[in-house]
């Protein structure tokens, strides 16, 4: 038989089985005939029972294949989606971080600034008040100036002569306090208090 009749050939046991091969004149033995096709009846039965079998094997190899193969491509997708993901999230992350770093920044700055700003005011009152306290040093001088100025002038006036009629009746019944008066030195003139000068110079 060719390759082409082997091809197109399908042989079951049922038909090793009734398969007659007809009479013939010193033909073969028929019970060792018969005995030969129930052997290739049942070997073609467990030729099929085991390439069903191998069949369901396969198929059951193709759809773990196939689902393997969808696990494969579902975990790349995944695994694609996650470094994007996670590509996105660093340069989310990276735009915050700029964000706040910026936003920390001007905070600082402003805060400075205003320090700053205080620390002028601040100087500026100091000076206002160094100002206030010379000035008011310099009218107390002025004041005590005039103060000094004025009993020293009270103090150089001459005494008045008690002896004259037109003394008073006070100063002619104590005419020994007018003499004692009249015999007293005159006073210098009185400094500036040191303590003045203590305070103008901020000691």
């Amino acid at each position: 038989m060719t390759d082409e009749h082997f091809q197109g050939f399908h042989l079951t046991a049922v038909d090793a089985r009734r398969y007659d091969f007809g009479n013939a004149l010193r033909g073969y033995d028929r019970a060792r005939v018969d005995q030969f096709r129930e052997q290739v009846a049942e070997e073609l039965e467990r030729l099929a029972r085991a390439n069903q079998e191998l069949d369901t094997k396969a198929r059951n190899f193709h759809e773990q294949l196939k689902s393997f193969r969808d696990r494969d491509k579902a975990l790349n997708e995944a695994l694609v989606s996650a470094q994007q993901l996670r590509g996105d999230i660093r340069e989310q992350a990276e735009r915050e971080a700029q964000l706040i770093l910026r936003e920390a920044q001007q905070e600082a700055e402003r805060q400075v600034q205003a320090v700053r700003e205080e620390v002028r005011r601040a100087e500026e009152e100091l000076q206002a008040l160094w100002r206030t306290r010379r000035s008011y040093l310099a009218q107390l001088r002025n004041h005590l100036e005039r103060q000094l100025t004025d009993l020293n002038a009270a103090e150089s006036e001459p005494v008045p002569d008690f002896a004259t009629p037109r003394a008073s009746a006070a100063q002619r019944t104590e005419p020994s306090v007018a003499r004692d008066v009249r015999e007293l030195p005159p006073r210098p003139l009185a400094p500036t208090p040191s303590w003045l000068d203590a305070v103008e110079d901020g000691q």
